[in-house]
């Protein structure tokens, strides 16, 4: 409970929108080594992990032909604003396998414009599949089950294909335990949402209304 309210003290003083793996999020935080003390990062969501304060992410752009990832806190109060750019998903529940893609999966302007869905539109899914450079690799990419990655079977041979067979672990879709310890019971979320949701709505209601008076302008009495 604790936990909650300082979540709910922070997103007080900024507002956190909805996004996912594979979003493409700008995050403009204090920075006392740049100019103005701030920094504005783009960049792919290619990691999204743990929950409540210990939410964190990392940003993935390709910049002058290097790869630069920032790790961001999501509650961290050196975070001055978090926009979404493009607001989509991805097959897989991760990214990291961008590190050894062809640069082009993980460009992106970092004056890029933000595209706005329509209201009440689902969240769009990228099926796009990337390919991977030859190895070697940040991880071994072919004992993950990834759908987002055309060429595995390009650069894995026999015995590299058998080793993942014998180490996979195919069961753990069923551990119900594992499940049980990555999200909150449905008992719990019921009580956490009826504490959270009307203070979360006041917060949407106050940011609308500031919104529409700095967009106001005040009319001219013509001559």
């Amino acid at each position: 409970e604790l936990e909650r309210m300082d979540m709910l003290d922070r997103r007080a003083n900024i507002d956190i929108p909805e996004f996912y793996v594979g979003s493409v999020p700008a995050v403009t935080s204090s920075d006392v080594h740049a100019v103005g003390k701030t920094s504005r990062f783009v960049g792919i969501c290619i990691l999204k992990e743990k929950c409540g304060m210990r939410t964190k992410f990392i940003l993935r752009n390709v910049v002058d032909n290097q790869g630069m990832e920032v790790l961001y806190d999501m509650y961290d109060p050196t975070l001055l604003k978090v926009e979404v750019l493009r607001l989509e998903k991805r097959l897989d529940e991760h990214l990291l396998y961008l590190r050894d893609a062809q640069d082009e999966y993980s460009t992106f302007d970092l004056n890029m414009e933000p595209e706005i869905l329509p209201e009440g539109a689902p969240v769009p899914v990228n099926d796009v599949k990337v390919t991977l450079k030859p190895r070697p690799w940040y991880a071994r990419w072919e004992r993950h089950e990834l759908q987002g990655v055309a060429n595995i079977d390009e650069h894995t041979n026999d015995k590299k294909r058998r080793k993942a067979e014998r180490l996979a672990t195919p069961w753990e879709k069923y551990d119900l335990m594992k499940e049980y310890r990555k999200s909150i019971p449905e008992e719990e979320q019921k009580e956490i949402f009826a504490e959270v949701y009307s203070q979360l709505h006041q917060l949407e209601m106050t940011r609308k209304k500031m919104k529409r008076k700095r967009t106001f302008v005040k009319p001219t009495k013509l001559a």
